[in-house]
């Protein structure tokens, strides 16, 4: 699938990967959930979810083994059969295992990827672009969206950075965590679609509303048809609506980080997630898996909140059966 900056527009749904019973003991070895994960990608499609992505933090690239984000991204792009764009996310700890795990999850039937830099050890600007350069060499042709997140990666990529990845002609998108997002989007312009943040987007939208016509959502799981009324509300500049809903967004997700701590969320996302999840009733997540197991009881009931706001969100956009 072709797939240009241009054709960015919509929701960038970030979705998780199912769990069996079980999947919190090191002893598993197939953890994935396939019957959970076909249910969740047929509801986030059958809401209207313009793209689909896999494996970032909370979809647990850090988790999963090779051989499970391989029949993962089997199981998702057969559902999702060529009808969207699907990016498979394939962070690593280095650059060759990234190249490795690319092709493979390419064949796997993946439209394009997903990438995090490596974060052991904190990368300066030109390594990151550097990086990035050589993704898109090992893998010609392969459309690659880049996760910028400051507190994952141990930095925020700089504008300068973005300039010099987007001329990259592999790189489609990047999903934007944090900094100046407005100065980012214009230093791009439409050589790369930087996605802001779901519950943002209105705002970005109104100032910029010819760059700023995609956005990531790490919700879509939780409320597909909500989260899809926001995008159709934006693209019709419906802006009170849009405004409105904004703040539901926010009202949901406030509650998962006690005290407003986002660095503290971020060690535990993947577990929140599972809670989160598990409350909105799409799906179900089954348990985390190791590491990444304990989880604060005031985080837990925020996270099992949050869900739950969501589940209320979700009811007022849910067709009539």
């Amino acid at each position: 699938m072709k797939i240009t900056p241009l054709d960015i527009e919509g929701i960038f749904g970030i979705v998780p990967t199912p769990a069996i019973e079980g999947s919190e003991h090191w002893s598993v070895v197939d953890s994935i959930n396939y019957d959970e994960t076909e249910k969740m990608i047929r509801a986030v499609m059958a809401a209207g979810c313009d793209m689909i992505a896999t494996n970032g933090t909370f979809g647990e690239g850090a988790t999963v083994t090779f051989s499970e984000l391989k029949s993962f991204t089997r199981c998702v792009a057969d559902v999702i059969g060529g009808s969207r764009p699907f990016f498979a996310g394939v962070t690593t700890l280095n650059t060759r295992e990234t190249i490795e795990r690319g092709r493979a999850i390419v064949d796997a039937g993946a439209d394009g990827l997903f990438i995090g830099r490596p974060m052991w050890l904190a990368m300066d600007q030109a390594a990151i672009v550097r990086f990035y350069q050589d993704i898109a060499e090992a893998l010609p042709g392969v459309p690659l969206v880049v996760y910028d997140n400051a507190l994952t990666f141990k930095g925020k990529i700089s504008t300068e950075a973005y300039v010099e990845l987007a001329a990259i002609p592999e790189i489609v998108a990047a999903k934007h965590t944090g900094g100046p997002i407005a100065e980012d989007m214009q230093a791009v312009g439409h050589d790369m679609r930087v996605l802001p943040l779901l519950a943002n987007w209105h705002e970005t939208a109104k100032e910029l509303p010819d760059l700023a016509r995609a956005a990531w959502a790490g919700s879509i799981a939780c409320a597909p048809n909500a989260v899809m009324r926001q995008a159709r509300a934006i693209r019709d500049r419906d802006w009170d609506l849009a405004n409105d809903l904004g703040e539901q967004f926010r009202w949901a997700e406030r509650v998962m980080m006690p005290g407003g701590d986002m660095a503290t969320f971020m060690d535990y996302s993947i577990q929140i997630a599972h809670c989160r999840f598990k409350t909105a009733g799409i799906f179900d997540p089954g348990p985390a898996r190791p590491p990444y197991l304990f989880l604060p009881d005031d985080y837990r009931e925020g996270g099992l909140e949050c869900g739950r706001r969501w589940a209320k969100i979700e009811a007022e956009f849910t067709p009539a059966q």
